[in-house]
């Protein structure tokens, strides 16, 4: 926990940490909602996202070495949050249909969380001159904006469907 806010610096910091660890928590997740998954393009969307996701690790880490920073050490309990409703729904008794959609709503509250952390974080370094993690922060804003996208359509034009 930081001992104080007092600059647009320290809570660009606190946002990189969040997703720091909302990132590494996710890549933990991933797997098990890929093994749930039973339609193979939600499967193989997830599958997907787990890569991109190591790569957004990475970027991170990237940004944190750049401005000198630790990222390391921090929890981000809204991520938390979501996995853990994620892993009760994906302990529920479903058809495979519905366990689908249900994967699929999850996954969204995810990205949606994701979105408004990037977003922020990227406006925050624009703000303050660090060119190049803004650069690199909105690489990923457009990923899970594109996660969202496609989890969506998939939702919509299929799986919901299948699930009635």
């Amino acid at each position: 926990m930081f001992d104080k806010l007092e600059t647009l610096d320290d809570l660009f910091e606190m946002q990189l940490k969040d997703l720091y660890s909302a990132e590494t928590q996710l890549v933990k997740a991933l797997p098990m909602m890929a093994e749930r998954a039973k339609d193979g393009r939600l499967r193989r969307s997830f599958e997907k996202h787990l890569h991109e996701t190591e790569k957004q690790i990475e970027r991170l880490d990237r940004i944190g070495e750049a401005l000198d920073l630790d990222l390391d050490g921090h929890t981000c309990k809204a991520m938390a949050g979501l996995i853990a409703e994620g892993q009760e729904t994906m302990s529920e008794r479903a058809t495979e249909e519905v366990m689908d959609a249900a994967l699929i709503a999850a996954a969204q509250r995810i990205e949606h969380y994701e979105i408004s952390g990037y977003g922020t974080a990227a406006h925050f370094a624009e703000r303050l001159g660090h060119t190049e993690a803004a650069d690199l922060l909105r690489t990923t804003l457009e990923e899970e904006q594109s996660t969202d996208t496609k989890l969506n359509e998939l939702a919509i034009n299929y799986i919901n469907a299948k699930a009635e």
